[in-house]
């Protein structure tokens, strides 16, 4: 794990449709599990417990079979490993489960600092998980770059008070709250220039 202090920066990513490309299905999510609008896992989490375990088998089923098909955004390799090279921690935050990250992570071989998945405590929207990763760490929040591509991503870090990065996955329809976002990119290679840091030499 790289030394921080309170001074150090430290970024953290999302991971689908962020580090991965998207590949997760959430309206065939719904339609599978029978629930309406919105997400997906408050929804699972809110419903009667006779119903849980198969909405959650449902969502495990979908999450695994995203995670064994997965394919890295273009230069995500670079992007970490010249972040970590620079001495920067490169943390990994999703609202996935450990399962779903440990095959991502060992199917692309990325190498975290710190990983947060939703069996860790709060997840996104609230800004919980980047302040507790900011103090284990040992990190001022205001010193973190959080880096996603939907809105719970932006939500989250900017009530942590971290720098936000929004990348678009689809350049011709950037979504309306893009604007709330302290940056856009279009290209995960961008963020090495947000942080001015140079590109290491990846296999």
């Amino acid at each position: 794990m790289q030394t921080t202090t309170a001074d150090s920066p430290i970024v953290i990513f999302d991971m689908d449709g962020t580090l991965t490309r998207p590949l997760l299905n959430f309206d065939l999510i719904r339609a599978e599990i029978g629930l309406g609008k919105g997400p997906v896992l408050e929804a699972v989490q809110a419903l009667p417990p006779d119903r849980r375990p198969r909405a959650e088998a449902i969502l495990q089923r979908h999450e695994d079979q995203a995670a064994a098909a997965s394919e890295l955004q273009p230069g995500a390799a670079t992007v970490v490993a010249s972040i970590r090279a620079a001495g920067i921690p490169a943390v990994l935050m999703t609202r996935n489960t450990r399962r779903s990250v440990d095959v991502v992570l060992a199917r692309h071989g990325l190498t975290f600092d710190l990983i947060w998945t939703r069996e860790d405590g709060p997840m996104k929207p609230s800004p919980e998980p980047i302040l507790e990763i900011c103090r284990r760490l040992n990190t001022d929040p205001r010193r973190s770059w959080a880096v996603g591509d939907f809105h719970y991503d932006i939500l989250c870090g900017a009530a942590a008070g971290s720098r936000t990065v929004l990348l678009v996955n689809d350049r011709d329809a950037p979504p309306d709250w893009a604007t709330e976002a302290d940056e856009v990119i279009y290209d995960l290679v961008e963020l090495l220039d947000l942080l001015k840091i140079p590109r290491v030499a990846t296999g």
